[in-house]
Order: structure tokens, then sequence, then C-alpha cells
């Protein structure tokens, strides 16, 4: 799919500089850009989640069993 991004002079002339350094395309290292942003922005929201409950002074099962008793 095609999809048309603005970029400024400088944002496109280091593109063509690692473009003829790696002999890739624009377009793949575009590609490989997003790609590596879309990775890193999944593992933040993975990992801002993990060990929230590891500051907590309740055990957790202990805590479900209990919440789910009151149902």
């Amino acid at each position: 799919m095609r999809t048309l991004v603005d970029l400024g002079d400088a944002q496109l002339q280091a593109l063509d500089e690692l473009s003829k350094k790696e002999q890739r395309s624009r377009a793949a290292l575009i590609r490989q850009a997003i790609d590596d942003y879309l990775g890193k922005r999944r593992g933040e929201q993975e990992s801002e989640a993990f060990g929230l409950w590891g500051k907590r002074k309740v055990d957790g099962l202990a805590y479900q069993k209990k919440v789910r008793s009151e149902w």
C-alpha cells in the first residue's frame, strides 16, 4: 500500500546517504524505521504493566481469592 509522507530536506539527504551506504532503497529504510519504532512502542507498553503488583504488600493470589469471594 502506498502512503504519502512529507519529509524535510535534511531527512531526505540523510536517507539518500544511508541508502547509498547500505545499498538499500529509501522505501526499504523507511519501512525498517517504522517497524523498529512500532516494535519499540509495543515493548514499552508491555513493560509498563510488568511488575505492577510487585510493590504491594498483599499476596496477589490471596487478594484475588478475597475479591472473588465477595461476588
